[in-house]
């Protein structure tokens, strides 16, 4: 009897580590190894399963990654030996690896090597590499990849004509790049003026953002972008529907302008249609879209100017998912907001929330990222 009794036990013991597994410490992982939680339709949480999950738990068989980015459905990561590793939907060859087969788990990028940064895009990726050259992937029916053409393309290509970049950002169907004379160039779907060259005409090749200078960030929205200045500002175009670019209308803007009542900024996001930026401070301010709590302000009302998100503080670091946000405090730990459908807030629920509320399990967090329906965070080592 005590046998069975012993082995019964061990038995109940086994069933209940099953759901915590996505609650122990990142820590338990190792260090830079990426944490997922949400949607999982395209294998975009890398656990190498299609299940949505509703707390984090690890990606499988990655570590010594130094960056995360997130498409839509799928996910970018820059691991310490400049290798870049995809995983998650390709439908459009947003993996890198000469096919269109979705990838439930990592795989690493053919032939590219050198990577100091990586970005996603709806259906693209891009890689800055050390030489200050632009590599881009995927869906191309809009010109996002800059290589002058429109064809989809199923490993890396040069973005046309572009040297001395420092930092790159993906969007829908557009894409940005800041040069190292504190430059923005775009290039891709415009529409709405989402490049800021004073038009509306889309374009295959880079072109230079009108006005922009001293630039040293950028972040693509779904038909907007953001630009933050050393000097602390904010500046905003394209797309404006839901008071976006943060200037008090609704007014589509092709040429930059700026973010309202917003100074010491230093780091901005963007969502499908709202935006963010993290102050000296430690707060973070929000404006755009807000029918699911995006902005994180205890109200379902759109802004177009910059309002608080809660009472954050001690903030670190940002991201902006389709519809929630996240944020890393100095602590390591990470706060959520917004739609919750999938689970992307990661607190167990799908529970919608106008306020932030905090992630369990998770900690010495240094950086979040986020797509359509999930969110990911990079343990730091």
């Amino acid at each position: 009897m005590r046998t069975w009794a012993r082995a019964l036990a061990a038995l109940v013991a086994a069933l209940l580590l099953v759901p915590l597994v996505g609650l122990l410490p990142a820590a338990a992982a190792g260090p830079g190894t990426p944490w997922t939680w949400g949607s999982n339709s395209f294998g975009e949480l890398g656990d190498g399963t299609t299940t949505n999950r509703f707390v984090p738990g690890p990606v499988t068989g990655l570590g010594d990654a130094v960056e995360l980015a997130g498409g839509r459905e799928h996910v970018v990561a820059l691991r310490a030996d400049g290798s870049v590793w995809t995983w998650g939907s390709n439908q459009y060859g947003q993996q890198g690896n000469g096919t269109t087969v979705n990838r439930p788990a990592p795989g690493q990028v053919t032939g590219l090597a050198g990577a100091v940064q990586v970005a996603g895009g709806h259906y693209h990726t891009m890689a800055l590499l050390g030489d200050g050259t632009v590599r881009t992937w995927g869906m191309n029916s809009q010109g996002q990849l800059g290589d002058g053409s429109r064809t989809r393309r199923t490993r890396p290509v040069p973005v046309r004509n572009l040297t001395g970049v420092t930092q790159i950002a993906g969007a829908r169907g557009h894409s940005l790049a800041i040069r190292n004379d504190g430059t923005v160039w775009t290039w891709g779907y415009n529409a709405f003026g989402e490049l800021g060259d004073g038009t509306r005409t889309s374009r295959t090749s880079p072109v230079q953002a009108l006005g922009l200078t001293d630039v040293v960030q950028v972040a693509g929205g779904r038909d907007h972008s953001l630009a933050l200045r050393s000097d602390g500002t904010a500046w905003a175009f394209g797309d404006n529907t839901y008071g976006q670019l943060g200037d008090g209308t609704a007014t589509h803007r092709s040429s930059p302008v700026r973010v309202g009542g917003l100074t010491g900024v230093v780091a901005v996001a963007a969502g499908a249609y709202h935006s963010l930026a993290l102050l000296a401070d430690g707060s973070v301010r929000a404006w755009g879209r807000n029918n699911l709590g995006q902005l994180g302000n205890g109200a379902l009302s759109n802004r177009s100017t910059p309002s608080r998100v809660g009472t954050l503080t001690g903030v670190t670091s940002i991201s902006g998912g389709r519809d929630h946000g996240l944020a890393v405090l100095g602590d390591g730990t990470v706060r959520t907001w917004g739609a919750n459908t999938f689970g992307q807030l990661g607190d167990g629920t799908t529970t919608r929330r106008t306020s932030p509320v905090a992630v369990p399990g998770l900690a010495g967090v240094e950086a979040v990222t986020a797509g359509r329906g999930y969110s990911a965070a990079l343990v730091g080592s």
